[in-house]
């Protein structure tokens, strides 16, 4: 059973698609803020880097397209959260999913919409169905998902990504609704050009010469450290504090389809 270190003062956070970009940035400033935090991911060997050099992070693999793998993780919270204090699990940070291609709707892949609605919407669903009950038996939970700009404006060739968005914020937007009265905040970061190490390396299938492009000439894009230090400050406001939402964007971006770029 796992024990929590004793720097512990804010519960237990789950955070999924930990093992790079916003997620193990997030799952060490969490960890930085008091909080005990699994880190949760597919690949377990970036999950235990990301663990054996921060204090307070546990590795947990975690496949949100699983419904058994996201049985497993409800179970083993549900097992240990009496270790983590009075409230046990207090945070859930929906972070997993991405993009795949830039492709019109003329010409999309019908798969690849596929993927990402599974895992950007039907993932974040099923780890919330799954610790919504532990969440709900401490004096106040938080739902946090990292959403996106592409969930409120489209943009040329962003049909697919925009629409599982959407339907994400879709959901949590929902959710708010049907938890109104229970002790439990839902909360959306939407950040806009985040230039992280995988991100659009994934989107364009490893040509990192395209992925590359996506950040030429933009001044400063976001890092994944400077949503880590939104979610960080949306997570510790007092209890009876709900920020809905909290878009990011670097100085740069105007809207998803309009970055000022040099020449």
């Amino acid at each position: 059973m796992t024990t929590p270190p004793s720097s512990s003062t804010r519960g237990l956070a789950v955070v999924t698609g930990a093992s790079s970009g916003i997620g193990a940035a997030t799952a060490r400033r969490l960890a930085s803020e008091g909080f005990t935090v699994w880190a949760c991911a597919r690949r377990t060997d970036r999950l235990d880097e990301l663990a054996s050099g921060t204090a307070n992070v546990e590795a947990v693999q975690l496949d949100v397209t699983s419904a058994e793998s996201v049985a497993d993780l409800a179970a083993r919270v549900s097992a240990a959260a009496e270790n983590f204090g009075p409230d046990g699990l207090t945070l859930l940070v929906n972070n997993a999913g991405g993009a795949i291609g830039l492709d019109p709707v003329a010409t999309a892949d019908p798969a690849d919409w596929l993927t990402m609605y599974e895992t950007n919407v039907l993932g974040a669903m099923r780890v919330t169905q799954a610790l919504l009950p532990m969440l709900e038996t401490g004096a106040g939970g938080h739902v946090l998902l990292t959403g996106s700009i592409a969930g409120y404006a489209v943009y040329e060739g962003g049909a697919g990504y925009s629409a599982a968005k959407y339907g994400a914020r879709a959901m949590m937007e929902t959710l708010r609704l049907e938890l109104n009265g229970k002790p439990i905040r839902i909360s959306e970061i939407a950040p806009g050009m985040v230039a992280t190490e995988e991100f659009s390396l994934v989107r364009f299938r490893g040509d990192s010469t395209r992925a590359a492009s996506v950040y030429a000439g933009v001044d400063e894009p976001l890092s994944a450290d400077d949503i880590a230090d939104v979610i960080a400050f949306v997570a510790t406001r007092p209890a009876h504090v709900n920020i809905d939402l909290a878009v990011v964007k670097p100085v740069a971006q105007a809207a998803s389809y309009k970055v000022a770029r040099r020449s």
